[in-house]
């Protein structure tokens, strides 16, 4: 290997804090690669839970593997030299397993620029006995695998903590690496893409899979043990530095219509204030900072008592994005009285019509009250997070987060002037991408022109605005994400293409003749197969498209002048928010001011 890279990942060993045991000795020797660089992949928490799961095991040795910078990429070219452990720097093409865990799809190209770099058959039906078993796992890919699929041996589709003793056992237990696949291939939870044959209809999209059937996706149900995930490395090279990451609840009861973390993270679970308070005091004497994860963790029906213990030790306590509806004055003053400055809060969009759409169950009054005493409670900054380019989004909806930005904005200019020290306001602005696994996923994106023309008009927007920073992606970026978010089989060979030669994901497709357009930009039919059909999550298709429909209604539903937002009454639309309950006065008339008024009454 290069020495700059040897050097390199010792400096970065050497800062490393172990909070638990790792041992270095086993038979079975498997390569964790994370497709990304050292700085984003040990940030997270999942790729070090299931780094912990491996070396659980007697007989097995487990490695971390990284993707290497432009600098050593080059180095290791022009040498020859294969990629390697971090640990040790054993080549990669020596260890029995690679197992990627892929949770974003920008991180595709990185896997097969991984697999060229360690001198390994990029193509499963290339390799032999004598190359490593390449496993692939994590979230982007029990989504849809099928991007990969070619270049997957196996692919886990679940939770690592269901699947990995499955694997283990099936891998231990067979007297050859490829030996094992029909061994996985039997067990629910695995894809071995090699076993399914595509057919495709004229038109391009998915005639049927020939081969055994869908594999069930495996999560880690209540009731069965499951280790607390954490943090197993600290290190100060991280965004997280030197944070003790634990995951206080796992799933969303929100569903929201645009998210696929709602849908494929069922049934919600927790683990208990003891397990996560008593882990936090072992590790304390390394560690100043805790960061509490989950998509709601408010959620967490001890999560006030947790931030009291925690508080008690001293630890500066950060969470991840809080669901407005869920959020209190008490655990944002606890949130504070531990040190934290800053929050960050996804209102999504910046209209209450658009919200309603998405399922999200909160207004814009609600946001100001909240955001409001955020700044009372003692918290300066406010990430904020919007997506544009949403179904049946409306210019007024792309103007509306502007202006509440700026209302947002007043209420902490006029906390911070009180107190002297004003914050700081940070959007954060992405185009909305189509996910598998959701109510969107019949949808097309947004032509690319239209959402760059929202978003440039965003960045004048801000740019006018003190004391707001913000960070605007660009439409291209979300359209080669979609296009593998969403994609077949048949992207493979663009990935292929792109990693060879080293072009971007828009060559690659231009190369091998794949339309854009057919992945992105075309509604899907209700009947249609969807090529990650291939993988049955356990949520019924028919459930997704009534909440489609649903979202549908919300866009033609009036919203009553006489309150804040529209009431969801059961009156203007079929589909009444089951949590309301309708005002006498309004129940006594049979029927809304405003649809009487609509109707000429």
């Amino acid at each position: 290997m290069s020495r700059r890279l040897h050097e390199r990942h010792r400096t970065l060993r050497e800062a490393e804090v172990y909070l638990a045991d790792i041992k270095r000795q086993g038979s079975f020797r498997i390569a964790l690669a994370y497709p990304n660089l050292y700085f984003v992949g040990m940030s997270n928490l999942g790729f070090q839970g299931v780094y912990q799961l491996f070396n659980g095991y007697d007989d097995v040795l487990c490695e971390r593997a990284f993707l290497p910078d432009d600098v050593d990429k080059e180095d290791l070219e022009r040498s020859g030299a294969p990629l390697t452990s971090f640990e040790t720097s054993t080549p990669l093409r020596d260890f029995d397993v690679i197992a990627f865990s892929v949770s974003f799809e920008n991180d595709y190209l990185h896997v097969l620029q991984m697999l060229r770099l360690a001198g390994i058959p990029l193509r499963s039906k290339d390799r032999t006995d004598r190359d490593p078993l390449v496993l692939m796992g994590g979230s982007a890919m029990f989504l849809n695998p099928e991007p990969l699929a070619a270049f997957a041996d196996i692919v886990a589709v679940g939770e690592g903590e269901t699947l990995v003793p499955k694997m283990m056992n099936a891998l231990l237990g067979s007297p050859s690496r490829r030996g094992s696949l029909a061994t996985l291939l039997e067990k629910d939870g695995f894809y071995v893409p090699s076993r399914h044959e595509v057919r495709y209809h004229d038109d391009g999209t998915v005639a049927g899979y020939d081969g055994p059937g869908a594999a069930i996706r495996q999560r880690a149900w209540p009731g069965k043990q499951m280790a607390l995930p954490q943090s197993v490395i600290l290190t100060p090279h991280t965004e997280m530095s030197m944070k003790f990451m634990v995951e206080i609840s796992r799933g969303c009861p929100c569903m929201c219509r645009f998210c696929w973390a709602g849908y494929n993270y069922l049934p919600v679970r927790g683990f208990s204030r003891s397990e996560i308070v008593g882990r936090a005091r072992e590790v304390r004497g390394h560690a100043s900072k805790i960061g509490l994860v989950s998509t709601a963790v408010c959620d967490h029906p001890e999560i006030n008592d947790i931030v009291d213990d925690l508080a008690a030790m001293d630890y500066e306590v950060s969470v991840a994005s809080l669901r407005l509806d869920d959020l209190t004055p008490e655990f944002v003053f606890k949130l504070a009285d531990t040190g934290v400055q800053g929050l960050t809060l996804a209102p999504e969009c910046g209209s209450d019509r658009m919200r309603h759409i998405l399922n999200k169950q909160f207004t814009n009054a609600e946001i100001l009250e909240k955001a409001t005493w955020i700044f009372e409670n003692g918290i300066q900054n406010l990430k904020l997070y919007y997506m544009v380019g949403l179904p049946w989004e409306e210019h007024s909806d792309v103007e509306a987060i502007v202006t509440l930005t700026e209302q947002i904005r007043q209420r902490m200019l006029a906390v911070g002037k009180k107190r002297g020290r004003i914050g700081r306001i940070h959007p954060s602005v992405n185009p909305f991408v189509p996910k598998p696994g959701t109510p969107y996923q019949w949808l097309p994106m947004e032509d690319p022109k239209q959402t760059d023309q929202k978003l440039q008009y965003l960045r004048k927007a801000f740019g006018k605005m003190p004391n707001v920073d913000a960070i605007i992606k660009s439409a291209r970026t979300g359209v080669y994400q979609s296009i593998l978010a969403l994609a077949d089989r048949r992207v493979d060979a663009a990935l292929e293409h792109a990693a060879l030669n080293g072009v971007d994901m828009k060559r690659g497709m231009k190369a091998v003749g794949l339309d854009p357009g057919f992945y992105l930009f075309r509604g899907r039919g209700r009947e249609e197969i969807l090529p990650w059909d291939i993988v049955d999550n356990g949520v019924a298709k028919s459930y997704y498209l009534r909440e489609l429909d649903k979202s549908a209604a919300e866009r033609l539903s009036p919203h009553c002048p006489e309150i804040q937002g529209c009431i969801r009454c059961g009156v203007c639309i079929e589909t009444p928010n089951p949590g309301y309950k309708l005002p006498d006065k309004w129940k006594a008339m049979g029927t809304s001011p405003y649809y009487l008024k609509m109707a000429g009454a």
